[in-house]
């Protein structure tokens, strides 16, 4: 397959641009005819390049646009509005170039005979997989309206639970940033003048004010090595994540670390939680459902512990018994989903524990800056304590030395 760069007019009359694949320029063209637009040109690219402009140059489409797309076509559907017709209209009302091009695509797909899940499957860089799984779902049992109103409402419980974690982390990183940057600037600009001024005094210089003219002589001439550091661990970080012994005391590691735990470990159980939820009310089995959940959880050690669930269940163990042999499932899961089982009612237990969680990450993320808040201002202090410290010794040796004189 070849990739193509094409420029074309809809039948709205809205330019488009984008890219295909196709085994041939004719056959690209006859995509393109079949979509109904009028193609104003086209041009071979190399897959490298069609690659980087298709992830970095081109419109970004935003969780929240897929949101409203499964929203608007579960309310469209249910009102007995064709598919095709239905992503023919959300294509004219959406602004976002990237979404106008998909849904066309989507469309003709549809009108060629294809599902409307096979048509996203081919699209798995714009729809996640969840999306994809639960819409299958729904054309196989029926129930397709539901299954998009499901989408809806579980991207939009994630959509929420990213704010929450970015809400988190915005005061740490901007302490770290801050403190970093106020730390350099002292080291770099300040410090030097002012101690040659205590040098020129003809004062002897205890320790503490030696080890700060040699951190800022160190700063001064490696500067350049602190973004080359920062570069240099970020990839020794991303080449252990390779490694999977490495990767999984990383992710231990990560589960224990203070403040971060707190996020990351709510966050990993509202994700366990909804996922859960949003796959047992569409109608999988349990061991599908934690197959499935295994492949999203981005942490070795709670996809470890699911897929070890899942082969005890498989066994004949209850949900409530395989969890609780793995301590990253606090009490209250292995309570819940245990009454969950006994009652019929899992889905309703994982939609509390959800809630729970999500809510959780909510109140951390508000009381998260009030946490770090004095530990950011005791570093700080600290730091500008000792630094203060280096230099007055010297002036107090000096105004103690003229005393005596």
């Amino acid at each position: 397959m070849t990739s193509f760069s094409y420029r074309a007019v809809d039948p709205n009359g809205r330019q488009l641009k984008g890219y295909l694949e196709a085994e041939s320029a004719e056959a690209a063209s006859m995509v393109l005819a079949a979509r109904g637009y009028y193609l104003l040109t086209l041009r071979q690219s190399s897959s490298l390049f069609a690659g980087f402009k298709k992830k970095f140059l081109r419109q970004r489409i935003k969780r929240i646009e897929i949101i409203e797309l499964a929203g608007n076509l579960s309310v469209m559907v249910g009102a007995g509005i064709p598919i095709t017709m239905a992503l023919g209209d959300i294509l004219d009302a959406t602004p976002n170039a990237t979404l106008q091009s998909t849904l066309s695509a989507l469309k003709q797909d549809i009108e060629q005979g294809s599902t409307f899940s096979d048509s996203i499957e081919r699209h798995a860089d714009i729809f996640p997989d969840i999306f994809i799984r639960l819409v299958r779902v729904g054309e196989e049992t029926g129930m397709f309206e539901k299954s998009l109103a499901d989408v809806a409402e579980h991207l939009q419980r994630m959509e929420d639970l990213s704010s929450s974690i970015k809400r988190a982390l915005i005061y740490p990183a901007f302490a770290i940033v801050a403190t970093g940057g106020a730390l350099i600037f002292w080291l770099v600009f300040v410090l030097p003048k002012i101690i040659g001024t205590i040098k020129g005094m003809g004062v002897k210089l205890p320790l503490l004010t030696r080890i700060l003219m040699l951190a800022s002589s160190y700063t001064q001439k490696y500067w350049y090595l602190i973004p080359v550091i920062i570069v240099a661990a970020w990839m020794l970080y991303k080449l252990l994540r390779k490694n999977q012994k490495a990767c999984y005391q990383i992710d231990k590691i990560k589960l224990k670390l203070p403040i971060y735990s707190l996020i990351d470990y709510n966050r990993l159980l509202a994700l366990f939680a909804e996922q859960m939820r949003i796959l047992i009310v569409a109608g999988l089995t349990v061991d599908r459902t934690l197959g499935i959940i295994a492949d999203v959880m981005h942490n070795l050690v709670f996809k470890q512990a699911i897929n070890e669930v899942r082969e005890d269940i498989t066994y004949g163990s209850t949900i409530a018994d395989a969890l609780k042999k793995h301590p990253v499932f606090p009490t209250l899961v292995v309570r819940l989903v245990g009454i969950g089982e006994s009652s019929g009612s899992l889905d309703n237990q994982f939609r509390f524990l959800s809630t729970h969680y999500l809510k959780k990450l909510d109140d951390i993320s508000e009381k998260l800056g009030k946490i770090i808040e004095p530990v950011v201002i005791g570093l700080i202090g600290l730091l500008f304590a000792i630094i203060i410290m280096g230099l007055l010794l010297p002036v107090y040796d000096l105004v103690s030395t003229v005393g005596k004189q």
